[in-house]
């Protein structure tokens, strides 16, 4: 007889899970967690070189992988992808829209074109994500959206206006996806901290590059986030993980 670990182990097992922003930071080390609890990865990025060294790694460990590159900016690249997994495994489970950008500075600064990069990643990213994948768990009769937010979409801080407002919406989509879903559709939304990834890498502005680099001397393993995402989604059908928020201890803000 299974005990209960086994149980939520099989929940994972064999389901077809899609992940952007997979080439390195959280998506990378969710894709690792999930392959070793048996998942079919869908594994998408920009950086091909990245993308295919993770996939070849993880499918000479056994698992199942497909890899495409895909710029979530682009609607019609983001329905490939959905599409290719759809050819290739039958279904799509999980949807793990990962990919963001943090290019902080203060509106005075006016980095219009950074704000435009913020919106058409943080947000269309998403909304095309969702589009791309609706349909199918609509067919399916089942499917869980996992969107990546931030704390700094629960609280505004200097400097970071615009790429808080992106993370409120991607707050909002969440429970919005979750109260027109019914219970065929799970919606989790995931707020995480200072984190140890490529994230601060985009920063431009002097004075917020270094705020950032203040903040995120505290900043955890990526694996802390990948394993919050294990959690929502070995929950059992009738579960859905709606908010997780996870600081460093050490972080205040």
């Amino acid at each position: 007889m299974s005990n209960t670990n086994d149980t939520i182990n099989d929940t994972i097992n064999e389901k077809v899970i899609i992940i952007t922003g997979a080439s390195s930071g959280l998506g990378e080390s969710t894709a690792r967690r999930l392959a070793d609890r048996g998942a079919k990865l869908v594994l998408a990025a920009r950086r091909e070189d990245r993308l295919k060294s993770l996939a070849d790694e993880l499918t000479a460990k056994g698992a199942d992988v497909l890899w495409q590159v895909t710029d979530v900016t682009d609607r019609k690249q983001v329905e490939s992808l959905a599409a290719a997994a759809k050819k290739k495994f039958g279904r799509i489970d999980v949807l793990i829209n990962n990919a963001g950008l943090m290019p902080l500075a203060p509106l005075d600064a006016l980095k219009v074109d950074e704000w435009e990069q913020m919106i058409d990643v943080n947000i269309k990213g998403v909304l095309y994500g969702i589009a791309a994948v609706l349909p199918t768990m609509r067919e399916q009769h089942s499917g869980h959206v996992i969107n990546l937010s931030s704390v700094a979409g629960h609280k505004v801080f200097a400097g970071g206006a615009v790429y808080c407002a992106t993370k409120y919406a991607v707050k909002a989509l969440s429970e919005g996806l979750r109260m027109e879903a019914g219970d065929e559709i799970r919606s989790t939304n995931i707020s995480p901290g200072a984190i140890a990834t490529e994230l601060t890498s985009t920063i431009t502005d002097p004075d917020a590059a270094q705020a950032a680099e203040e903040l995120y001397k505290v900043a955890i393993d990526a694996d802390a986030v990948a394993r919050a995402i294990v959690y929502a989604i070995e929950q059992p059908q009738d579960v859905d993980i709606n908010e997780i928020i996870l600081r460093p201890t050490a972080q205040e803000m």
